[in-house]
């Protein structure tokens, strides 16, 4: 028998179907699970490289945890909303120039407050009197030396301590970094945007995550039409199947097999998980075989931590023009950060972004009284604040489809575990930001990892049909020209 007829005839034994009867035409096949950044990129590469691929998405939409809502007559990301990284090294950022997107810097290298630099910003008491910004910037700068002395801790190792333990041995080392009075709430505003960073309590965060994170340069931009668009456009033309929320995943010597919760089954080549971690930790996905031990602790081992967003939309402003507002007092919980969207699109809204327990705590309300809290903060500052219009809240936390923000390095355990969430295990890969060894919890992680996986799953479906072209181009090779990015500051 010819070689390529033979060849054909295998590539055809493993088509996309479901036990309804829908069956695909073409081979090699490969079913993606989850219609997220990671799963949108490796479906669009696979699908782009001639691959059948049909993603399954437990959601009415797709986007996971990148979620632009219109509601309000204009986009608002509920989800992801910054790019961490605004530079042509940015995988991301030719895919943004040539959609024309624009993005709001609100940071540029190196800033104490992550995704903002001390420009453009209010700080209050609890008594609505505003700090002045010459304490704000030196408890800034007593925060970054804490930070660095923390750092430079090295019996028992840094790795072990969580910041918050750090932070109190630095204390012991150097009374003269203790701060009382307005200074001291200060400083814990400064811990509450960190942990905000992490979208977690500074108790539960490896001090090593803050020591060694990896930043691409030129600092943060806010997407000012929201992420969608990006979206839609990988999105274009795929096989999208919504409200299939996979239940089971078998991998066999000849596919996998993967069920939904009806008891539909489709069969594919292979199969690129790229559900958030926190889906993956409540083992509501069922492997069979069981995944191997050094795979599941990785999942077990890794952090998800909580940061919602509440959105009040004003009928007008009524506060001062600047990027963030912010509540200081005596502990990170009871401090509050306000993003005034008014700076990046014009439209007026503030964006309360609680995290860790206080996110958890929020998340136990009604939308109506989450969006109170979020204006009694508000009130203490500003006294003649207006009403709100129309509020949107987040509840990435106990949504079924996420069960968290984003991932982050526990105390005591080895930043590997990342990697060890990305390697393949036979013909099933994985994909997501708990799964980029370099920029975890990033919109451009997710999609690297979708790139990778997808890449990876290409190589071994072609490898095992003898199809493999050494010399083809890699995937993603043959880069278009890049856009510039249309970046504005104000």
């Amino acid at each position: 028998m010819d070689s390529q007829v033979k060849s054909n005839r295998q590539l055809q034994r493993a088509p996309c179907f479901s036990s309804a009867g829908q069956r695909a035409e073409a081979s090699p096949s490969v079913i993606v699970i989850g219609g997220g950044m990671a799963g949108l990129a490796a479906a669009r590469a696979l699908h782009d490289a001639s691959f059948q691929v049909v993603v399954l998405e437990s959601r009415d939409r797709i986007g996971g945890r990148v979620h632009t809502d219109y509601s309000l007559g204009f986009p608002v990301d509920l989800g992801a909303s910054w790019l961490h990284g605004v530079c042509k090294e940015n995988p991301l950022a030719p895919l943004i120039g040539r959609l024309g997107l624009p993005l709001y810097r609100t940071s540029g290298d190196n800033s104490v407050l992550y995704d903002h630099d001390l420009e453009s910003y209010a700080l209050f008491d609890m008594d609505g009197k505003q700090v002045t910004q010459d304490l704000v910037s030196k408890v800034g700068e007593t925060f970054e030396s804490i930070l660095k002395e923390a750092c430079s801790l090295t019996t028992p190792p840094h790795l072990h301590f969580c910041g918050l333990r750090a932070i109190s041995m630095v204390f012991d080392r150097r009374p003269d970094f203790r701060l009382h009075g307005i200074a001291h709430k200060v400083l814990q505003w400064y811990l509450c945007r960190m942990e905000g960073w992490f979208a977690a309590d500074a108790d539960t965060i490896s001090l090593k995550c803050w020591d060694q994170e990896e930043l691409l340069p030129g600092g943060h931009g806010l997407m000012v039409r929201g992420y969608r668009p990006v979206i839609n456009t990988l999105a274009k033309g795929l096989d999208i199947r919504l409200g299939h929320r996979v239940t089971q995943v078998v991998r066999r010597y000849n596919g996998v097999k993967v069920t939904i919760e009806d008891g539909r089954n489709f069969v594919a080549d292979a199969a690129i998980i790229a559900v958030p971690l926190g889906v993956l930790k409540s083992k509501r996905i069922k492997f069979e075989p069981r995944l191997p031990e050094w795979k599941e602790a990785a999942i077990n081992e890794l952090g998800v931590g909580i940061e919602n967003k509440i959105i009040l939309h004003f009928e007008k402003v009524f506060w001062p023009n600047v990027e963030f507002l912010g509540v200081v007092a005596e502990s990170s919980y009871k401090c509050s950060y306000f993003l005034n969207l008014h700076k990046a699109t014009g439209h007026p809204v503030l964006v309360y972004m609680p995290a860790g327990h206080l996110a958890r705590d929020i998340e136990k309300m009604s939308d109506e009284d989450a969006a109170n809290f979020a204006y009694k903060q508000l009130q203490r500052i500003l006294p003649n604040a207006t009403t709100p219009i129309q509020h949107l809240v987040s509840h990435w936390g106990t949504d079924e489809n996420s069960l968290g923000s984003y991932s982050y390095d526990m105390v005591g355990k080895p930043h590997e575990f990342y990697e060890r969430l990305r390697i393949p295990v036979d013909n099933i890969f994985f994909a997501g930001e708990a799964t980029s060894m370099d920029y975890p919890g990033s919109v451009h992680g997710a999609y690297s990892t979708g790139l990778m996986a997808a890449e990876d799953c290409r190589m071994r479906v072609l490898e095992r049909y003898g199809e493999l072209d050494l010399f083809q181009p890699v995937m993603g090779e043959d880069t278009p020209l890049a856009v510039p990015l249309l970046i504005s500051r104000m």
